[in-house]
């Protein structure tokens, strides 16, 4: 059993879809092992996010996921990683694939309504940031 991590963000729960995306995760085979709603502070996301300050969405990035609540989610499955990365679909949701949560659920590319770890160990990392062991 893997374990990733999984943000269902603010455009997504201003849609009111936190159901309908953890019942696709859990009918897909992800179990949730753990969940919380948090607003994340500017000090959060700019940590999460550290990875990408570099870049000029960074600012927009930030704002955006401090707009509002997230649910925060770790996930569980064989190959769960991958299994949630696909489940969301493509970062962009015009080029998502028909049924994903991000074609049926994301705004653009920045309001996709998901995050998901890219790798185990970047689901590792994520984990650790919001949730004590």
């Amino acid at each position: 059993m893997e374990k990733t991590f999984a943000i269902v963000k603010p455009n997504a729960i201003k849609k009111s879809c936190i159901g309908k995306i953890i019942a696709m995760a859990e009918d897909a085979g992800l179990k949730v092992v753990a969940a919380k709603m948090h607003t994340l502070s500017t000090k959060e996301a700019a940590g999460f996010y550290a990875e990408h300050s570099a870049r000029p969405f960074f600012a927009s990035l930030t704002t955006f996921m401090t707009s509002g609540p997230v649910v925060l989610l770790v996930l569980e499955a064989d190959n769960g990683v991958e299994k949630w990365r696909k489940l969301m679909g493509a970062t962009d949701p015009a080029k998502a694939a028909p049924g994903t949560i991000r074609k049926l659920y994301g705004d653009s590319i920045e309001a996709n309504s998901t995050h998901g770890s890219e790798t185990l160990a970047a689901a590792q990392r994520e984990i650790a940031f919001f949730f004590d062991k």
